[in-house]
């Protein structure tokens, strides 16, 4: 149960981070209507605050996982403490088996994404009417995305 807990909590502090990076983002194009659009007089373009993205990136991360890094410290000092040799046997045991069953799993499933992104890629998807779903299809950008989260 921990390697799926410790997961559910780093994914959401990355949802959380890239939340506030596409709210920060959004903001600093609706101030500013010309960034990266060239300027008439001196063809120069007003560049984003990329420091801006890597502080939040930043403090995201040094943030966000202490509660995880908190829950693989200490539930094994808790359990040991609590209720002993045998039960964090039991702990670190699930743990461990679980967490290669999702290893395993995930790898699985990046590989299948890869796969379904090739077959795409080589004209072999057809729709019902016998239609080829190609490169720049909708199932490809799918594809594309289910095989960058695989990887």
């Amino acid at each position: 149960m921990i390697p799926y807990w410790f997961s559910a909590m780093t994914m959401g502090a990355v949802g959380r981070a890239a939340h506030d990076m596409v709210v920060h983002v959004r903001n600093e194009f609706e101030e500013h209507e010309d960034i990266l659009k060239p300027d008439p007089d001196t063809g120069m373009t007003r560049q984003p605050d990329y420091s801006a993205c890597i502080r939040i990136s930043t403090e995201a991360s040094l943030k966000e996982m202490i509660p995880p890094g908190a829950l693989v410290m200490g539930t094994p000092l808790i359990v040991g403490f609590i209720f002993g040799c045998k039960a964090l046997a039991g702990v670190l045991i699930g743990a461990l088996v679980s967490g290669v069953c999702g290893a395993i799993s995930a790898s699985n499933t990046g590989g299948a994404w890869d796969n379904a992104k090739k077959y795409i890629e080589q004209n072999k998807l057809k729709d019902r009417n016998d239609n080829i779903l190609g490169k720049n299809t909708d199932a490809h950008k799918a594809a594309v995305v289910g095989d960058t989260i695989g990887d």
